[in-house]
């Protein structure tokens, strides 16, 4: 069993099919079909399944999968300390919830690159739950996600607190309890967003079900929707303040509920902190 051999075999696991990975890497399909059964023989064991639509991973070859990509990723590790320097520079990915990314984030972002220009910086926008998965998968260096977390494998700072309101078109009347708007269609993001799970906690808490739910991807569809007259949102403050200034939207507080809700930043305890990034916590850290 070699690094070469193992490489194979991830490919061959993640795309689900031999055929596939030759293509990818450009071998002879039947070099890969020798290969994976030259790894079963040392390992004495079947890691696929195969079948008409490709391949799938036994218990055992979900087994090696996940110590494989342990071995990759301390071996990516150790090429970044042992080529790592006080310069910031080199590749930085950053995950975020959109809406943090689009009012927050901005000017940082300028800011951190102004000061490290040799930084290869990347934002990926996604729910709080996508975001976090992508740090424990060692996808993402970090992420803004919402609320703390009981999480062992992560290090967290709390860096923003947002207040959430109620949002309707302008011509609504005000909103002094549930029993005023639960009939009314509720615009959210999809099963994963915070913000969605806030809005969820209140109606329990009031014992209201829904007449209707409506999920969008962006921010701008819920505010444009909204502003159209379909239904109610709950978003922070910090994102709607420019429509309620500019009379589009009219801003609700949430009756007998807190509507504060943390934004904290996470990074894994066990992953090495490349200058880049060590430099970008100091960063934001630093605007506290």
């Amino acid at each position: 069993m070699d690094l070469h051999t193992l490489k194979i075999f991830q490919r061959v696991a993640k795309l689900g099919s031999i055929s596939e990975a030759a293509r990818e890497l450009q071998y002879a399909q039947s070099n890969i079909t020798i290969k994976i059964k030259q790894l079963e023989a040392d390992l004495q064991t079947i890691l696929f399944y195969r079948h008409n639509r490709g391949t799938s991973l036994t218990p055992k070859g979900n087994m090696l999968l996940i110590y494989t990509e342990k071995i990759f990723e301390l071996i990516e590790e150790t090429k970044n300390i042992m080529t790592d320097e006080q310069t910031p520079k080199g590749p930085l990915i950053i995950g975020s919830m959109e809406t943090t990314a689009a009012v927050r984030l901005p000017v940082l972002l300028s800011n951190y690159l102004k000061a490290y220009p040799n930084v290869d910086l990347t934002l990926k926008t996604g729910s709080t739950e996508k975001n976090m998965q992508g740090v424990l998968q060692y996808e993402l260096d970090g992420a803004f996600v919402a609320e703390s977390m009981d999480r062992p494998e992560l290090i967290q700072k709390e860096v923003f607190e947002e207040e959430l309101v109620l949002i309707t078109d302008t011509v609504h009347p005000p909103i002094t309890s549930i029993r005023d708007i639960q009939t009314k269609t509720f615009l959210v993001f999809r099963t994963g967003c915070s913000y969605r799970e806030k809005l969820e906690q209140w109606l329990q808490q009031e014992c209201v079900k829904p007449k209707k739910i409506m999920e969008f991807g962006t921010f701008d569809a819920i505010i444009g929707c909204v502003i159209g007259g379909l239904g109610v949102s709950m978003l922070p403050k910090s994102v709607v303040g420019k429509y309620i200034k500019e009379g589009t939207l009219k801003q609700h507080p949430i009756p007998n509920f807190d509507g504060k809700v943390k934004t904290v930043f996470i990074c894994r305890k066990d992953k090495f902190v490349s200058t880049p990034l060590k430099k970008f916590k100091e960063f934001f850290e630093e605007k506290d």
